[in-house]
C-alpha cells in the first residue's frame, strides 16, 4: 500500500509541473503579442504557480492507478514442513513433545509398532526402561543419545533407536529444554539382518572349525601312537591307518562341501537359462546310488511320467539336488527299507520332484532349521553316516538359484517328504 502511495504521489507532481509549464508559456504568449508590461507577466505567472501548488490534489484516475503488488504470504508453520518430510522416509520416525508425548508418527513408525494416538505417552507402546531413560535424558539435557533395542514379538527385530531435538536455535544452548518446548526426533533404524548376517557368521565359523577339529585330533594321535607304542605293530599299522583314512575322507567332503556352498552363494543372483529334462537326471541319480542302497538294505522305487518334464535349471546343480535328497532318504529312512522318488507334471500346476522315505521321521521342532548349515536333528547320528551337516544347506542355495522351494513334511513314525517345487 505504501508503494501504491510513492507511485501515485509521483504521477500527481508530474502532472502539475506539466500545468505550470503550460500556463507559464500560454502567458508568454499572450503578453508578447499584446505588448503587455513584464511586471504584470511575472505577478501572473506567480499567481498562477501559487494556486497549483496550494490547490487540493487531483483525483487518481483508473488508467493512472498502478498494479496491485501481491502481499507476501503469511509464514508457515515449521511443523507441517517437519512432517511431510518424514513422511517420505522409510525409516520409523516418531516426533516426541518436552514430555515425550507423541505428537507425530510417520507411516513406517505406524506399520512396525501400530498407530498411537496423537498426545500419547512413548510409554504406551514402547516399555522398555532403556527407552524411556534415554528419552528422558535427551530431554533434560539437549543431547542426542541412541541404544539399541530387540524384540521377541511377533518376530525378532533388532533396531538401533536415536533421539535428537529438533531446531534447537544456538541462542537457546545452556538454556532448559524442556522449559523451551522443543519438539525430539526418535528414530529406529532396523538391524535385524545385520545381526543375523553376524550371528550365521560366528555360528559359521564356531562350526567349521569344530567340524575340521574332530578329525584332525583324532589322525593327530593315531599318528603319534604309530610313531610310539605301536611303532613295531603292523596290526595296528593297518587297523589305524584305515580311521585316519575316514578321517581324511571326512575333512575332504567337510571342504568339498564348504567351496560348493562359497561357489553358489557368489552366482545366487544369476538364474539358470537351460532348459533340463528330469526324468533322465532321477534315472541317473538311482543309478549312481544303487551301490549305497544296497548296502543299506533300501530299494530307491522311481514313480516317473512317460513324457520329458522340463525345467530352466542347471544340469549338474539339479544332480546334486537329488543326490543329496535320495541319500539322506536311503541313509536316515533306513528303517522303512523304501525311498520312492516322485516326479509330477499336471497341467497348470507346477511341476514337483518328492523324495519320500518310510524311516522314523522328523520332530516339528527341527524341521524348520533343517535348511540351516551343519544343523543336526542327531550329532551322532549323522556322523556315524559320514554327514557334514551341509547337504541340505546346499539343496536349499541351489533352489534358491533356480526360483523353486523347499518343502519338508514330516511325521514321526510315519517317514519323511522332501518336494522341491519348481
Amino acid at each position: 500500500m505504501a508503494l501504491r502511495n510513492v507511485k501515485a504521489g509521483r504521477g500527481e507532481t508530474l502532472r502539475r509541473g506539466w500545468l505550470v509549464v503550460a500556463s507559464a508559456t500560454l502567458l508568454a504568449a499572450l503578453a508578447l503579442a499584446a505588448e503587455i508590461n513584464p511586471l504584470f507577466v511575472a505577478a501572473g505567472w506567480t499567481l498562477i504557480l501559487l494556486s497549483l501548488l496550494l490547490s487540493p490534489s487531483l483525483p487518481i484516475t483508473e488508467e493512472d492507478e498502478p498494479e496491485d503488488i501481491p502481499e507476501p504470504p503469511l509464514p508457515r508453520d515449521p511443523m507441517i514442513d517437519l512432517c511431510v518430510a518424514y513422511s517420505a522416509l522409510d525409516m520409523p520416525v516418531m516426533v516426541l513433545g518436552a514430555d515425550a508425548n507423541v505428537l507425530f508418527q510417520n507411516d513406517a513408525a505406524q506399520d512396525a509398532f501400530g498407530e498411537i494416538a496423537a498426545g500419547s505417552h512413548l510409554s504406551v507402546r514402547l516399555r522398555a526402561p532403556g527407552i524411556l531413560d534415554m528419552v528422558r535424558e535427551t530431554i533434560a539435557t539437549g543431547q542426542p543419545n541412541q541404544i539399541e533395542y530387540s524384540e521377541r514379538h511377533p518376530s525378532e527385530r533388532v533396531f538401533l533407536l536415536r533421539i535428537a531435538p529438533i531446531g534447537v536455535p544456538p541462542a537457546a544452548e545452556g538454556t532448559d529444554p524442556a522449559a523451551a518446548g522443543f519438539c525430539y526426533a526418535l528414530s529406529f533404524r532396523d538391524i535385524s539382518e545385520l545381526r543375523r548376517i553376524d550371528r550365521m557368521r560366528s555360528d559359521f565359523v564356531a562350526n567349521a572349525s569344530h567340524e575340521l577339529r574332530t578329525p584332525l585330533a583324532s589322525l593327530r594321535g593315531f599318528i603319534e601312537t604309530l610313531q610310539g607304542p605301536a611303532k613295531g605293530d603292523p596290526g595296528a599299522h593297518e587297523r589305524f591307518l584305515g580311521i585316519m583314512l575316514d578321517q581324511a575322507n571326512r575333512m575332504s567332503r567337510l571342504v568339498d562341501d564348504l567351496l560348493s556352498l562359497s561357489r553358489l552363494e557368489l552366482k545366487a543372483h544369476i538364474a539358470p537359462s537351460q532348459r533340463v529334462d528330469l526324468v533322465p537326471l532321477a534315472g541317473h541319480v538311482r543309478d549312481s546310488l544303487l551301490p549305497l542302497a544296497q548296502d543299506l538294505g533300501v530299494e530307491i522305487r522311481l514313480h516317473l511320467p512317460s513324457a520329458k518334464v522340463e525345467v530352466m535349471g542347471d544340469r549338474d546343480e539339479l544332480v546334486q539336488v537329488i543326490e543329496n535328497l535320495v541319500e539322506n532318504a536311503c541313509k536316515y529312512g533306513q528303517e522303512g527299507k523304501f525311498v520312492d522318488v516322485y516326479l509330477r507334471n499336471a497341467p497348470s500346476q507346477p511341476v514337483e520332484l518328492s523324495v519320500v522315505d518310510n524311516g522314523p521321521g522328523i520332530p516339528a521342532e527341527h524341521v524348520p532349521r533343517l535348511t540351516e548349515r551343519f544343523y543336526r536333528v542327531s550329532v551322532a547320528d549323522s556322523r556315524s553316516k559320514k554327514g557334514t551337516g551341509l547337504g541340505l544347506a546346499i539343496v536349499k542355495h541351489i533352489l534358491t538359484r533356480h526360483r523353486a522351494r523347499l518343502i519338508i513334511t514330516s511325521e514321526l513314525g510315519k517317514g519323511t517328504d522332501f518336494t522341491v517345487r519348481f
